[in-house]
């Protein structure tokens, strides 16, 4: 059995900075690819970042630059430094192992508030 736990959400005021972690466990294959989605209400999950077993990176364009995915294949974590942060950052971040490369399904945390206001 996969599971994610995610640790690092909070509040914050703009410009500020703030380090997700997310930490799996259970039986894991890899090559896989970790990342971090987020969530507001009403709209669909997206995706922010992920980041491969050979530490290839993708983001989405609204946080090029200021967030940077980083992970740990020994500790199997992946982690989110998110720096500048702005207030259409706010909302519920979500780490995610896709292992479909294997057929299997992907897996999800149970997310971390995130909150960007002055």
């Amino acid at each position: 059995q996969v599971k994610l736990v995610e640790s690092g959400g909070g509040l914050v005021q703009p410009g500020e900075s703030l380090r997700l972690s997310c930490a799996a466990s259970g039986n894991i294959f890899s090559p896989n690819v970790m990342g971090w989605y987020r969530q507001t209400p009403g709209k669909q999950r997206e995706l922010v970042a992920t980041i491969s077993s050979g530490d290839r990176s993708n983001y989405r364009d609204s946080v090029k630059g200021r967030f940077t995915i980083s992970r740990d294949n020994t500790k199997k974590m992946v982690a989110l430094q998110m720096d500048s942060l702005k207030p259409e950052d706010t909302a519920v971040y979500y780490c995610n192992l896709d292992l479909s490369g294997w057929g299997l399904p992907s897996y999800w945390g149970q997310g971390t508030q995130v909150t960007v206001s002055a």
